[in-house]
């Protein structure tokens, strides 16, 4: 008899966006499109991603007159254009700043439900 395969769940609600953020690793700033947001972190399409776990402030704005959200994270996998397995350039950065990203979590969840 085969044991049942496990599901991955997500602790946070995850949703596919466009939204504008500005990435920030010491002095060096740089504005990026977000395309996946979690209360745990984020997909950010950029053409030239940082390495693998390099520390990273984010700062993003989930709606239209909505508060700034500014949290730590670091990089946790990107891809890069010349992978050739044709995802988009970009990183994966997971937030590091608990009650940061439970703001982020909690807001995640004033929005609509994305249509199915």
């Amino acid at each position: 008899m085969s044991e049942p395969v496990a599901r991955s769940e997500r602790r946070h609600r995850r949703l596919t966006v466009r939204i504008r953020t500005e990435l920030s690793c010491g002095e060096a700033r740089r504005e990026a499109m977000a395309t996946t947001l979690g209360g745990g972190g984020l997909f950010v399409e950029t053409p030239e991603p940082w390495p693998r776990l390099t520390p990273a402030g984010v700062r993003f704005r989930l709606r239209e007159g909505g508060g700034v959200h500014r949290v730590k994270g670091r990089v946790v996998f990107c891809h890069a254009a010349s992978d050739g397995i044709g995802r988009k350039a970009g990183m994966g950065i997971e937030f590091t700043d608990a009650e940061a990203a439970a703001r982020v979590a909690a807001d995640l969840e004033l929005l609509p439900a994305e249509p199915v």
